[in-house]
């Protein structure tokens, strides 16, 4: 579990995640995520979430309401990738996704790592790229469909010392 205020958590992958594939199944949610409009199945979802587990720490990002945390989407954190869905579209653009990076960054800094990266923000996600840049991840990369972002921490530091 990482705490990242008192109405907003994240808490590790469990097996778990029949709740979310209601996310999955919208076709502009899928398009942010993969680039193409189709829905998910239980048993793709699951592949993803094996695959993201298995290779980083797999986190569902879950808001206090009426008193109880329930899951609104999900990231996962590892050094050259930090992919994150806001599944609940009424939490898009309320400055979830910035609180949750900036945790995992802190969390990149508490492992001393010197930089962390975004593997691809695809051209047409001008939301997800505002978020990146808004925290200083800089585009290092052009792919296919998007770019490649990185974050130097060292740099990160000592920009937040100035402050």
């Amino acid at each position: 579990m990482i705490a990242i205020d008192e109405q907003l958590r994240l808490r590790r992958f469990d097996g778990r995640f029949d709740f979310a594939l209601e996310w999955y199944l919208d076709p502009e949610t899928v398009y942010l995520v993969d680039g193409v409009r189709n829905a998910y199945t239980e048993e793709r979802l699951a592949a993803m979430y094996n695959y993201l587990d298995a290779h980083g720490e797999l986190y569902f990002i879950e808001i206090l309401e009426n008193g109880a945390f329930r899951p609104i989407g999900d990231v996962t954190f590892w050094r050259d990738d930090m992919p994150i869905v806001i599944g609940e579209p009424a939490y898009r653009g309320r400055g979830v996704g910035k609180r949750v990076v900036s945790a995992l960054i802190r969390r990149a800094e508490s492992l001393h790592y010197s930089s962390v990266g975004v593997d691809e923000i695809y051209s047409w996600n001008a939301a997800s790229r505002r978020l990146f840049e808004s925290l200083g991840f800089r585009e290092c990369e052009k792919t296919e469909k998007g770019a490649r972002f990185r974050l130097e921490l060292d740099q990160n530091s000592k920009k937040q010392q100035k402050i």
